[in-house]
């Protein structure tokens, strides 16, 4: 497994993934930037605890960069573990492998995790769902050109 391509795959499919999630909001009913404030609260919590959720979600700059390093934290973490997975696998297995990763990531992080932080229901939709596979599968493909260019 490479290490470094598992980081790096894990930054930019952060960057993607959030990407996608601001595009469907702003295209769907969601109000930006309301939703993402929202979101960065509930994110921020984990570590800031409860305190930061109240409404109203407005622009909080400390709230912001905790829910960044969050973010990219899990996302360098995820994409760690999924280049297990994938490592030895072809380029299509591991896209589909990677997809079904961000999905199961959408069941641990908004079923099993509201165990112990349950602010994380109001994410449950098929925005976040979408996010989540398309993390996975930008992990994966990410990975797999990070690879694929250092072998060569």
């Amino acid at each position: 497994m490479n290490w470094t391509a598992a980081v790096w795959s894990g930054v930019i499919a952060g960057i993607v993934a959030t990407a996608v999630q601001l595009a469907l909001w702003s295209a769907g009913p969601d109000v930006l930037p309301e939703i993402l404030y929202r979101d960065a609260r509930l994110t921020a919590a984990i570590v800031l605890g409860r305190s930061v959720l109240p409404p109203p979600a407005t622009l909080a700059w400390g709230v912001m960069a905790v829910a960044t390093l969050i973010h990219f934290a899990l996302s360098i973490i995820y994409s760690m573990i999924l280049a297990g997975f994938i490592a030895r696998l072809a380029v299509l297995p591991a896209l589909l492998v990677g997809t079904g990763y961000g999905v199961a990531l959408y069941v641990i992080n908004l079923y099993g995790f509201t165990v112990i932080f349950p602010w994380f229901a109001a994410s449950r939709d098929g925005i976040t769902l979408l996010s989540h596979a398309v993390l996975g599968v930008i992990m994966a493909g990410a990975y797999k050109l990070w690879t694929r260019q250092r072998l060569d």
